[in-house]
């Protein structure tokens, strides 16, 4: 009968140490209330409660890495683009993290969204092509200020796509084409320019000895003959010409 009479009072006071007794893990920490009100941070190991009086809440506090689903922004250009990112982030301070937000993690994640398109949307669309690490950059620090209310330290920020329409592509895809073609007429036009400037400094150098024409053209002329040509015709240079015109004059009684 005794037996009996206390198998309800020691289960009661099992449920109890149960309920009392609490293990962390290193990278857990344990904010602790007592009657409601904030007592301490503890952990990590055995933490003991007193049953009723003190509750504990459980913070990881491991990086965390959350996907910020794709946004429509408006580009400063008229632009209408999807972005997604990913956030780095973990808790630094898990009292603030517990009693001065609630949900700190959906409370990250919308402040995540509503950051990434009000940056993106001051920005043209080149720059949102060009300029990726930059607004990486930006969108961390706005969400690393706001959040540091929170406990709360952001780590990273990666905007991992941009999509465009087919609209958009198109006309990305044909001022890039654009943009090769005149690269191709300045590189054109820069290869004659250096061309006319060799070729004016190679007449120099011929005209200062009447020799080197000679020479010159005796080449030419080897070249033509090795071409398979029916009909080859042989300029003949007043250069050439007007020295044995001199000395037949000069032979001449």
């Amino acid at each position: 009968m005794g037996i009996i009479v206390y198998f309800p009072v020691l289960l009661i006071a099992l449920v109890l140490l149960a309920t009392a007794i609490k293990i962390l893990r290193e990278y857990e920490r344990g904010v602790v209330f007592q009657l409601g009100r904030f007592w301490k941070v503890k952990g990590p190991g055995l933490i003991i409660l007193i049953p009723i009086v003190q509750q504990m809440v459980r913070v990881d506090l491991r990086t965390i890495v959350m996907d910020v689903p794709p946004q429509d922004v408006i580009s400063r250009d008229n632009v209408s683009v999807k972005v997604n990112a990913v956030v780095y982030f973990r808790v630094v301070d898990p009292q603030k993290a517990i009693i001065n937000v609630e949900h700190f993690y959906e409370a990250t994640s919308q402040l995540a969204q509503t950051t990434l398109r009000s940056v993106l949307g001051k920005h043209e669309l080149d720059e949102m092509l060009a300029e990726r690490d930059k607004l990486n950059d930006d969108v961390r620090t706005i969400l690393d200020a706001q959040t540091d209310a929170w406990g709360i330290k952001v780590a990273n920020v990666e905007i991992k796509h941009i999509d465009l329409n087919e609209t958009m592509v198109r006309a990305i895809a044909k001022q890039a084409e654009a943009e090769r073609v005149r690269r191709a007429k300045v590189i054109h036009a820069e290869g004659e320019l250096q061309a006319a400037e060799k070729l004016v400094e190679a007449a120099k150098l011929l005209g200062a000895d009447p020799r080197a024409i000679q020479l010159r053209y005796l080449q030419t002329l080897t070249e033509i003959a090795g071409e398979k040509s029916s009909t080859i015709v042989f300029p003949l240079p007043m250069d050439l010409v007007e020295p044995m015109l001199t000395r037949l004059k000069g032979a001449s009684p």
